[in-house]
C-alpha cells in the first residue's frame, strides 16, 4: 500500500472512531447520497486581518476546495453581536472520504500555495486568524443536500439566519431532527421559511445539537414569514404532540444573522 494511501486510510478510520454512534452504527449511518458539512468560525482582529483573510478565500480557498470536491463554499460575515469581527465558513462534502482528503489535496495544490501563501505562510508575529472553530455535521434524511437559495445564482441581497438547538440528551436531539424531517421542513418551504441545509452535529462544541440555515431577503421578509410559520394549523398541530414539546426536547436555542461575503457560493 502507497504511504498516501495508508495516511488516507488511518485519517478514515480514526475520524469514524471519533464519531459518535450516529455516524459509526449499522442502524444509524447516515444513508447514501447525504451530505456532510463543515462549519468553521473564524475569529479575526479588525483591519490587515480581516483583509487578508477575505483575500485567502476568495483567491485560493473556495477555488482550491472546489478544485478538490468540496462546495459549495459560504462566507459570511455576522450582521451583530459579540461576533461580529468573526468570519462564518460553510463546506458541503459529498462524503466523509471527501471531507478527510481535503487538508491533503489542498498541501498538494501548488496554485492554492500561490495564491494564498500571504495567508498559509504567515509568521507568528502577523498570524491568520486569533483562532477557529469548527464543527462536522451530517445532513439530515429530510433534506440531504445543500441547497444554494435562488437568490444567489440571482445575486441579489440575502439575509442567513443560522440556528442552533440543543438537547438535554442524544434521544431527545434525535426526536428534535424526526420533527423536522416528518413535517417541520414542509411547513417551512410551505410558508416562506427557505431552508439552505440541516445538519446533526457529529462533532463540535454543546453536543448534543442540530444546526441549520435558512434565507431572507431582508429581516423585514423575516419578521413576516416566520409570523406565517406560527399562525400556520399544521405546525400548530405538530408542536402540541407530547413527545415534540419544546421543554422535552430542545434545552437551548440560539441565532446568528449573516450576510454572505460578495464572492460566497451560498
Amino acid at each position: 500500500m502507497k504511504r498516501r494511501d495508508f495516511f488516507r486510510s488511518s485519517l478514515l478510520a480514526g475520524a469514524a472512531a471519533a464519531l459518535p454512534a450516529f455516524a459509526r452504527g449499522a442502524e444509524e449511518k447516515p444513508a447514501a447520497g447525504r451530505e456532510f458539512y463543515e462549519l468553521r468560525i473564524y475569529h479575526l482582529l479588525k483591519g490587515s486581518m480581516q483583509k487578508r483573510f477575505e483575500a485567502y478565500c476568495r483567491d485560493a480557498a473556495i477555488p482550491a476546495s472546489n478544485r478538490a470536491g468540496a462546495g459549495p463554499v459560504g462566507v459570511f460575515n455576522v450582521v451583530a453581536g459579540a461576533d461580529s469581527l468573526s468570519m462564518y465558513v460553510l463546506l458541503a462534502y459529498k462524503s466523509m472520504d471527501a471531507f478527510v482528503a481535503l487538508s491533503e489535496r489542498l498541501r498538494d495544490d501548488a496554485e492554492y500555495q500561490k495564491a494564498g501563501a500571504e495567508f498559509i505562510n504567515a509568521s507568528p508575529s502577523d498570524p491568520p486568524y486569533l483562532r477557529v472553530e469548527s464543527s462536522l455535521m451530517a445532513a439530515f434524511a429530510g433534506m440531504p443536500k445543500l441547497e444554494v437559495p435562488s437568490l444567489t445564482a440571482e445575486k441579489k441581497p440575502r439575509l442567513f439566519e443560522l440556528r442552533r438547538y440543543e438537547s438535554h440528551s442524544k434521544k431527545a436531539s434525535k426526536k428534535k431532527i424526526e420533527m423536522f424531517n416528518t413535517g417541520e421542513i414542509a411547513i417551512f418551504r410551505r410558508t416562506g421559511i427557505t431552508p439552505v441545509f440541516f445538519g446533526e452535529t457529529l462533532i463540535g462544541d454543546r453536543l448534543p445539537n442540530l444546526t441549520y440555515l435558512s434565507v431572507f431577503q431582508d429581516m423585514a421578509e423575516r419578521e413576516k414569514n416566520w409570523a406565517v410559520f406560527r399562525a400556520d394549523p399544521e405546525w400548530e398541530k405538530l408542536r402540541t404532540k407530547p413527545e415534540y414539546a419544546d421543554s422535552e426536547i430542545v434545552s437551548n436555542t440560539s441565532i446568528v444573522f449573516l450576510r454572505p461575503a460578495a464572492y460566497s457560493q451560498v
